[in-house]
């Protein structure tokens, strides 16, 4: 959490500027709005408190500097090998379902060839047939 370095009681107006401290004093700035040309900074106090860098100095609610410990480095981030094997499984995935595709396709294709085969082969047993009738 936040310690308190210095007392300044100073009076915000968070809808209109935005507050920061820089080299131990507290500064406000006009908040950017359209068509607004930007603001300059103005010092409003000074607390004359000496900054340390392990830590983020800020002016809290009570209008008071505090200071919290800066989170340097941040967290440690995943291994990026292992998704790299995520990402070979799932390309392996699309490439066989892409494969099925292509093989019932073709499946298809050959199916739609052999009915009109065996519609010929009818019509020769029914010409037997009748030479067979003929011949009795």
């Amino acid at each position: 959490m936040a310690e308190k370095v210095a007392k300044t009681g100073v009076q915000r107006d968070d809808k209109n500027y935005l507050y920061f401290i820089k080299q131990g004093a507290v500064w406000r700035v006009p908040r950017k709005q359209p068509g607004v040309p930007k603001g300059k900074p103005e010092k409003i106090a000074d607390a004359g408190i000496e900054m340390d860098y392990s830590y983020i100095y800020f002016l809290d609610k009570d209008g008071d500097i505090a200071r919290s410990k800066r989170a340097v480095g941040g967290q440690k981030r995943k291994k990026k090998a292992k998704k790299a094997k995520k990402v070979k499984k799932v390309k392996k995935a699309k490439k066989a379902k892409k494969a099925k595709k292509a093989v019932k396709k073709v499946k298809k294709v050959k199916k739609a060839k052999k009915p009109a085969k065996k519609a010929k082969k009818p019509a020769k047993k029914a010409k037997k047939a009748k030479k067979a009738k003929k011949a009795r």
